[in-house]
């Protein structure tokens, strides 16, 4: 069986095909998705999780987090823990 080998560009455009993001929005999406598990589920702080998964500022962190799920990590870490 042979092996096809792509270019980065022919692998940037499949993979944004597949997922309908570019490769570094689907890993920031995976890393506030991770943080945001931590938070609820094993009691991270903000500051926290936002290091232990590869951010270096809290305060990038607390924007991209806003621009993903709607509100900064505090409110919505609070709000999904009152509704369980």
């Amino acid at each position: 069986m042979a092996h096809r080998l792509l270019s980065s560009s022919a692998l940037y455009h499949l993979f944004k095909a597949v997922t309908a993001m570019s490769p570094l929005q689907y890993q920031k999406q995976l890393r506030l998705q991770e943080a945001r598990r931590l938070m609820i589920n094993e009691g991270l702080d903000v500051s926290s999780a936002c290091y232990r998964v590869g951010y270096e500022s809290p305060s990038q962190f607390s924007r991209e987090y806003s621009r993903q799920f709607g509100c900064p990590p505090s409110k919505d870490v609070n709000r999904l823990r009152y509704i369980a």
